[in-house]
């Protein structure tokens, strides 16, 4: 069924139906399963999905892939595992690319078509050394089961996407950013993927406070940088370019 994707994880595990990939895949870790570097639970089927701040991911069954990676931290500073996130948008940035054009990484977990989103990121540490990345992508969802006019998916712009070609470039890409960031700086890998740079923006900052000004670059720990300041956590909203 997984070809391509269990020639490049150690262990792949499919869930007919589950609450959440990453939930279970946590608790796993958490309860002393052994799960390899990169060993992937994947479902067609996810009723209870989260986004980042604890967000509601709903989506029909059939009409997304919802996978979570175990990562083995161990080798990677604590510095560096911010970055962390950031690597696997660009992973799947680089594997929807294959057979879709225009993939950016919106800072700092989104993947956007056309500014459309097409993909959500979420790590979550399991323990210590052990981090879950879940990524939730919509592969066949029509127009009509689109959760927001904002969102989008490979059936809505035309595109009968091969799902195992997909998690396969996925992991192949993820496997080596993170081997990138054992050894040092994975900035200009993100950098070169990721569509907020440049941008106007408006950042909605935990706590109630706006910032609002232009994705200038990315600090060596990961923060976007609005006009130099370093923004750590928020909401990040891409405005249009001023007439």
């Amino acid at each position: 069924m997984w070809p391509l994707s269990s020639a490049v994880s150690p262990r792949l595990v499919e869930a007919p139906f589950t609450g959440s990939t990453n939930a279970d895949l946590v608790a796993a870790l958490r309860g002393g399963e052994q799960w390899p570097h990169l060993g992937v639970l994947l479902t067609r089927d996810q009723r209870r999905g989260r986004g980042r701040l604890d967000r509601a991911w709903l989506a029909p069954a059939g009409s997304s892939l919802a996978v979570s990676v175990a990562i083995d931290a161990a080798r990677i500073p604590a510095s560096r595992r911010g970055w962390i996130p950031l690597l696997a948008g660009t992973a799947m940035a680089g594997a929807a690319g294959e057979q879709l054009d225009g993939v950016g990484v919106k800072w700092p977990n989104d993947l956007l078509v056309g500014g459309r989103k097409l993909c959500g990121i979420l790590a979550e540490v399991a323990t210590a050394d052990r981090i879950v990345v879940g990524a939730g992508i919509n592969t066949h969802m029509t127009a009509e089961q689109l959760p927001v006019e904002t969102a989008t998916s490979f059936e809505v712009l035309g595109v009968e996407v091969d799902e195992d070609r997909l998690l396969a470039g996925y992991l192949t890409r993820l496997g080596a950013l993170l081997d990138t960031l054992e050894r040092g700086s994975v900035r200009d890998d993100v950098r070169e993927a990721c569509i907020t740079l440049g941008q106007r923006v408006t950042a909605h900052l935990p706590g109630g406070d706006t910032l609002t000004g232009t994705a200038t670059g990315l600090a060596e720990d990961g923060r976007l940088e609005i006009d130099g300041t370093p923004v750590g956590a928020g909401d990040i909203i891409h405005l249009r370019p001023a007439p």
